[in-house]
């Protein structure tokens, strides 16, 4: 099983949803809220060059944030690294 990690805010919308998408979809993940932490978004930012939360990585892959998340999703990746 692939190894799911998102970084987020805990009033982000885009990152309840991904967590939503993910908890439909049986996939286990381990968050890390930044909330408090702008100078983990700030070395997220340098590392992927991606200014908004939720940041998703997949196997330490930045996949980028809930909408290409939803993109896998709907292209049926998901349901691949769930198993």
């Amino acid at each position: 099983m692939a190894k799911v990690e998102l970084y987020t805010w805990a009033h982000c919308p885009y990152c309840i949803n991904a967590k939503n998408l993910l908890a439909e979809k049986n996939i286990p993940y381990t968050e890390y809220p930044i909330d408090e932490q702008p100078e983990k978004k700030q070395e997220l930012f340098a590392k992927t060059g991606q200014d908004t939360v939720p940041y998703i990585f997949i196997d330490g892959k930045l996949i980028g944030g809930y909408t290409e998340l939803r993109q896998l999703a709907d292209a049926g990746e998901l349901d691949k690294i769930g198993t």
